[in-house]
């Protein structure tokens, strides 16, 4: 009886897995295997040199270290299990690294691998919503784009929110896609949408509601069913949205301030605020009040010059843009193709929905006047894979016609000139490949005009030379990223010169024009307060030390350079020349015993002002550290009053001095003034000025700290 029932419970096992391996009965033999592929090759390309990045950004591995110490700095996603205050985002994407920490430990590798894995699983996603109306190799394309498109490969292994954001938004695109296939059933999907769209919010706000527009629309025209029917769905999609979305927020809303932390980011203390100013409409118009440089606008020249062709500039190019213009050339193919089609052609509809989505999260990044970085556009890299891969299916099955194989030709060349053009832009880096693509695109470019005249054998010869053509460039890209360190807040994909992050000085900015926006050129005469990268000589002068190299963010640093910390203390990106606002600061041996003495003691060992400067204490010790005025220091939490009440009861031990976020005498960076880190006289300049004039300064090995239980 024992053989007969294990030989039965066998049997489905066995059956699930020969699916596994061979996939659906109608599908060729290639299908499953091919696409299995394509998840190992991407899990092991992401994989791949993930312990160099450390603790990556070390604002956000802050908060996972202290969720996954405490439930409540988890629910909030404080930046110190003592819940002093939040990180400046909803906590949704700390939470999956957070359970890792918990279950794992403190490691890089906790904290990365989730993110690895949301990549994965975003090609997945793709693979099966593309395949689905256009067949496995139309699938295949879109999954391959995806995953080795540069951003995304920096994205997919870093601890920012925009992983977990990648993937909702694919997840919800798909979900729409299956409720336009049918009438009955339909509103389970766009309830799924909009679970996937409110858990999208609570990653990174209101960005996750960018496509709404496109998406509603096109199943309010395109779905089958009355129209009174679709309009209900549709509704009934978006109470799902708000209830998966607002049941944290109206939490927290709701929650006594006094027993949660301060909402990081936020000037009163609300997220709702936060929400709609400094994440919210101060994006789009440059209003960010609290933000580097203090907001006021500026037509994005802070941020880089903005209008239609930022997302093919220096900066950003080679970030994304590779298969961009392809992406758009096949979205008007597609649509002339299925054109008159019946209102509910499901290919169409595809088309219309990542098309949509594409355009619009396009001209919000184009045009929009506030904090902008490069790293932004992996939210444009499933929609971009998605037009590749349909739009390329559809061409090839009606090639015979002249127009089809004249546009896929007119697809590759155009896509060869771009990839020649980003190539150009790093002249040093693998210089024969330019050529290589160049000699290639035209080929097979010449070789398309006639696809449909040849043997089939031939033409998809062809084909595939002309993909291997498009994604030779952004899988070089793809490779020098994966092969890098990337720390800090602002963080780029591809080799050195590719790209720098965010900030500039002025339309187009400089290599460096974050820099000189905030402290002006090197050398230049500080006004009171200030501080030149590396500190200030005689005089006030501005000036760069020997070893201190400015180099762009993201990229491994030569010995002496500074930056910010790794588990080993090593430094990276342009942290020590911001004074650790952009990224931490390494923390000494002499340091860290000195913070672990007696830390239990305390409810922080430290306080320090900004995230990043806390940060890098905190993971050093996984002790908590007080981020005074959040990350960049112009938080008004907390009060003067209240930390001196902190420090009366004992609740503080040290207070940290840094050579920037304006936290007065820094000892790496030379002296400083006592305004916030943005200039003015803030609530960390006050709380800076009466802890210098009334505690003992101790020098720790190459740190400064106040003992605040040592009055002078």
């Amino acid at each position: 009886m024992t053989s007969l029932s294990t030989a039965v419970h066998a049997a489905p096992r066995a059956g699930r897995l020969a699916r596994l391996r061979r996939g659906r009965a109608e599908d060729a033999p290639w299908v499953r295997p091919a696409f299995l592929g394509l998840l190992a090759v991407t899990t092991v390309l992401y994989l791949w040199n993930l312990s160099a990045s450390g603790y990556a950004n070390s604002f956000y591995s802050a908060a996972v270290q202290a969720g996954g110490e405490s439930w409540k700095a988890f629910f909030f996603g404080s930046l110190d299990s003592a819940n002093a205050i939040t990180v400046d985002k909803p906590p949704a994407a700390l939470w999956p690294m957070a359970l890792s920490v918990r279950l794992f430990g403190l490691g890089t590798w906790q904290i990365l691998v989730p993110e690895v894995l949301m990549g994965v699983g975003t090609v997945a996603v793709l693979y099966a919503a593309v395949r689905r109306r256009f067949g496995a190799g139309a699938g295949l394309i879109a999954g391959a784009v995806l995953a080795l498109t540069p951003v995304a490969a920096l994205m997919f292994r870093f601890n920012n929110p925009d992983a977990l954001l990648a993937l909702l938004m694919t997840v919800a695109v798909s979900c729409v896609l299956r409720a336009l296939e049918q009438d009955k059933g339909a509103a389970r999907w766009l309830v799924w949408a909009g679970v996937a769209l409110g858990f999208a919010f609570l990653a990174k706000t209101l960005q996750a509601f960018l496509i709404l527009p496109p998406l509603a629309l096109v199943y309010a025209v395109c779905a089958p069913g009355g129209f009174g029917r679709r309009l209900g769905r549709i509704a009934l999609g978006g109470l799902a949205m708000v209830g998966s979305a607002g049941w944290w927020v109206a939490v927290v809303e709701l929650w006594p301030a006094s027993s949660r932390p301060y909402v990081g980011g936020s000037q009163n203390n609300s997220f709702l605020e936060l929400t709609f100013g400094y994440n919210g409409l101060g994006r789009i118009n440059g209003n960010e009040t609290g933000s580097v440089g203090g907001g006021g606008g500026g037509g994005g020249g802070r941020w880089g010059e903005t209008g239609i062709g930022r997302m093919f500039n220096d900066s950003v190019g080679g970030q994304v843009s590779w298969l961009l213009p392809a992406a758009l050339i096949l979205l008007v193919a597609g649509l002339v193709v299925t054109w008159r089609a019946p209102r509910t052609d499901t290919a169409r509809s595809a088309f219309l929905v990542w098309g949509g989505s594409l355009l619009i999260t396009l001209a919000v990044f184009s045009f929009m006047a506030g904090i902008f970085h490069e790293y932004y556009t992996v939210a444009l890299a499933p929609y971009l894979a998605a037009l590749v891969g349909m739009g390329a299916a559809v061409l090839w099955e009606e090639r015979t016609r002249w127009l089809a194989s004249a546009t896929l030709a007119v697809t590759v060349a155009v896509t060869t000139w771009w990839a020649f053009t980003l190539l150009g832009r790093t002249p040093d880096w693998l210089p024969w490949l330019r050529g290589v693509v160049l000699v290639a695109g035209a080929t097979a470019a010449l070789g398309l005009l006639f696809a449909g005249r040849v043997d089939r054998r031939v033409g998809l010869g062809l084909a595939g030379l002309g993909l291997a053509v498009g994604l030779a460039g952004p899988f070089a890209y793809t490779l020098a990223t994966v092969d890098s360190a990337h720390q800090g807040s602002i963080v780029t994909a591809g080799p050195a010169g590719a790209g720098f992050g965010g900030m500039r000085g002025g339309p187009g900015g400089g290599r460096d024009g974050g820099m000189r926006m905030l402290y002006g050129p090197p050398g230049a005469a500080q006004a009171p307060g200030g501080q030149a990268p590396g500190g200030q000589a005689p005089g006030g002068q501005g000036q760069m030390p020997p070893g201190q190299g400015f180099m762009p963010p993201g990229q491994a640093q030569p010995p002496g350079a500074t930056g910010g910390i790794a588990p080993g203390g090593e430094r990276g990106g342009m942290g020590g020349a911001m004074g650790g606002l952009l990224n931490g600061a390494s923390v000494g041996t002499e340091a860290k015993t000195a913070l672990l003495k007696d830390a239990d003691d305390y409810t922080w060992v430290a306080a320090a002002v900004g995230s990043q400067n806390a940060a890098s204490y905190q993971l050093a010790t996984e002790k908590p550290v007080m981020a005074i005025g959040g990350f960049n220091g112009s938080d008004p939490s907390p009060t003067l009053d209240q930390f001196k009440q902190y420090v009366a009861e004992g609740k503080i031990h040290y207070f940290i001095s840094s050579g920037g976020a304006g936290a007065g005498e820094g000892t790496e960076g030379g002296a400083v003034g006592t305004a916030g880190p943005m200039g003015g006289n803030g609530t960390s300049a006050q709380i800076t000025a009466w802890v210098q004039s009334t505690f003992e300064r101790v020098t720790v090995g190459t740190s400064t700290f106040y003992d605040l239980t040592s009055p002078e």
